[in-house]
């Protein structure tokens, strides 16, 4: 296991783990993560593939510009600088969960898929924006907002707990999880959780171009991101399919870490 970086096209230090051998699987993290998110899935799909585990511009040990967060083409700089920290120029799979889903398509609608061999959307979204198709926020993230911006400890803590389980699903064995995402979440600077939300895209005609294989995870009782969304990209990618979760949550990879390990391996062992 490596820890690199790489310098975005504006100039943002990028940071990202590389563990395993094999095909290139980026994860890319949601919405106030980091690139310890992903747990044992991450460990697990190491034993199969070079995973490159992304810390997004403003997480994590990454950089905080102040700038770029309003801007796809920055987004997509970011993955791209990794991408060719890394000598990847062929066949990676991207694999975004939540907002990690929107960079991803953001990176897809500026430089194409010469590099990609297949995307990954897990409890994601393509896009955001008030009003635009496939984008809406699920009642648990509309509940929290605006209380997750707050620069108030107390009140980001009491807003961030509304999302309760949904990132881990339940059990009681699922608490050091709950605690590394909850951890994560606050350490991400209130400015840069509220930066990501104040910005239009909709990727709908990059979906409807993909010449690649899509997977789309998604649980259909997820109250962050709603099961509509990932159908969203189901209908309108060309070569999209779908593995709907009945009853689960928003963190596929920590409710089911062998089913989710399993339906990735399967999308990517399929690719030529």
């Amino acid at each position: 296991m490596a820890v690199r970086d790489a310098v975005g096209a504006d100039g943002t230090r990028i940071v990202y783990r590389v563990s395993g051998t094999g095909r290139p699987l980026v994860l890319l993290h949601g919405w106030a993560g980091n690139l310890r998110c992903w747990g044992a899935a991450a460990d697990e799909l190491a034993e199969r593939y070079r995973v490159i585990a992304v810390d997004l511009r403003g997480h994590g040990y990454s950089d905080d510009p102040g700038t770029g967060y309003d801007d796809p083409k920055a987004w997509a700089g970011d993955v791209a600088a990794v991408l060719a920290a890394e000598g990847v120029d062929a066949g990676a799979v991207l694999l975004g969960w939540s907002y990690g889903g929107i960079v991803a398509t953001d990176y897809l609608a500026t430089y194409g898929t010469s590099a990609v061999a297949g995307v990954v959307y897990c409890g994601a979204p393509a896009h955001i924006g008030r009003d635009v198709p496939g984008a809406a926020p699920g009642p648990s993230m509309e509940k929290a907002i605006p209380g997750v911006f707050d620069e108030a400890a107390g009140r980001a803590v009491r807003a961030f707990s509304v999302f309760g389980n949904a990132n881990t699903g339940p059990g009681a064995d699922k608490g050091v999880d709950a605690q590394r995402l909850f951890g994560g979440s606050l350490a991400t600077a209130p400015s840069v959780r509220k930066a990501l939300f104040y910005r239009t895209i909709d990727n709908t005609e990059t979906l409807r171009a993909l010449d690649v294989p899509v997977l789309v995870l998604h649980g259909t009782d997820d109250p962050v991101v709603p099961v509509a969304n990932g159908q969203y990209i189901l209908d309108n990618a060309p070569d999209a399919r779908g593995s709907l979760w009945e009853g689960a949550l928003h963190g596929l990879f920590i409710e089911d870490c062998p089913r989710f390990v399993a339906e990735v391996s399967a999308f990517i062992d399929a690719l030529d």
